[in-house]
């Protein structure tokens, strides 16, 4: 099976040797302290590194299991035991959040995005409206499942937005590194202030996924509010893992890998944008140019509807996630999907694009 589902790194992404080596060496210099019972905010020399990156407190950070395990904390936070309340979120986002939320009870209210990311005059129309969120949750960059980026301008009303409306945003930023092309923006986080929003991202995608560390930037009232709950759930945190990584960036192996992993990806990007212009260009489908990141966007022309298509895809050997699974139920994404290209070869790209194209023809 040609997978454009997955959203992970090629394996020749991942760092074997190094961190075998880098965990190793973190259970010999520290292994009275990462083998037994840790801070509820996760490995305190990672923390400090991660808090020098962003100009933070050491205190304002704590690492979880994956960045979404974190997204369960802080959901758990606002809508634990049937509080009633709403998030505002981008339509289309990461299918995992949605379902999250809705399991929680949350009541959520989808907002447009085109191609330079969230509208903010959407985002203006919600806020006035009322009642406030419990927080706004957004990609803004190499967004999963569009791939697209929020624009410098928006970037700075949103900004704005946040401030004069004094509502929690949550920048979700696991992809932003992973650049191919273009000029980095900056964080919604940095451009606040840091005061109203939460910032989260991951190592997933810049060292290995099954390292399962994440990190989140907290307000402090809310950090500690989302630390109790974590250590109510499982104790302690994965010290050996989180160890593992410092060790692995405080030897200076975080950008050369980086660099690695973008070198990786971005021929594959190349190759799948190629591949649609190829196959689809002038058919009626459109998609997106992503600077960076694992996905893009496929909008296939008005009566391709992706409930039909994908078992005819899979019985042909290559498979995607429909754009319905982005949306709130009945919110759109009939004739979408959503293209990873991370896992697959180049040469699995073309196969695959190829016989996508047959099938909507």
């Amino acid at each position: 099976m040609i997978s454009f589902a997955r959203g992970v790194p090629a394996p020749e992404c991942l760092p074997v040797e190094d961190l075998a080596d880098c965990a190793k060496v973190a259970i010999e210099r520290d292994g009275r302290t990462i083998l037994s019972y840790g801070a509820g905010g996760g490995y305190g020399p990672l923390r400090e590194w991660i808090a020098a990156r962003h100009g933070v407190a050491p205190g304002r950070v704590m690492l979880t299991n994956g960045s979404l395990q974190g997204f369960v904390f802080l959901t758990t936070h606002f809508f634990g035991s049937g509080k009633p309340g709403r998030v505002l979120v981008e339509a289309p986002t990461y299918d995992r959040p949605l379902k999250i939320l809705a399991a929680a009870g949350a009541e959520i209210v989808a907002l447009p995005v085109d191609d330079e990311g969230l509208d903010p005059d959407a985002l203006e129309a919600e806020l006035r409206k009322g009642p406030k969120p419990a927080f706004v949750y957004s990609i803004p960059t190499f967004q999963n499942p569009s791939g697209r980026t929020l624009s410098a301008e928006r970037r700075t009303r949103i900004a704005e937005l946040i401030a004069e409306h004094d509502v929690l945003f949550l920048e979700d930023d696991p992809y932003g590194l992973v650049r191919y092309e273009g000029t980095a923006q900056p964080s919604l986080f940095s451009l606040e202030g840091g005061t109203q929003v939460i910032y989260s991202s991951s190592f997933s995608k810049t060292v290995a996924p099954g390292v399962r560390v994440g990190y989140f930037i907290f307000p402090e009232a809310v950090g500690k509010a989302v630390e109790a709950i974590a250590v109510s759930n499982y104790i302690s945190p994965v010290m050996l893992s989180q160890a593992t990584v410092f060790e692995f960036v405080n030897r200076g192996r975080f950008e050369p890998n980086l660099e690695r992993v973008i070198g990786l990806l971005g021929a594959r990007r190349d190759a799948m944008l190629e591949a649609l212009e190829k196959e689809l260009g002038g058919s009626g489908a459109v998609w997106s140019h992503p600077e960076g990141g694992y996905f893009l966007w496929l909008d296939f022309p008005a009566g391709v509807d992706c409930d039909e298509l994908l078992p005819r895809a899979e019985a042909t050997g290559v498979t995607f996630v429909k754009g319905t699974d982005f949306f709130v139920p009945g919110g759109g994404g009939q004739n979408a999907a959503r293209l990873a290209y991370s896992f697959v070869s180049v040469d699995e790209i073309y196969e695959g694009v190829a016989k996508l194209a047959s099938l909507m023809r």
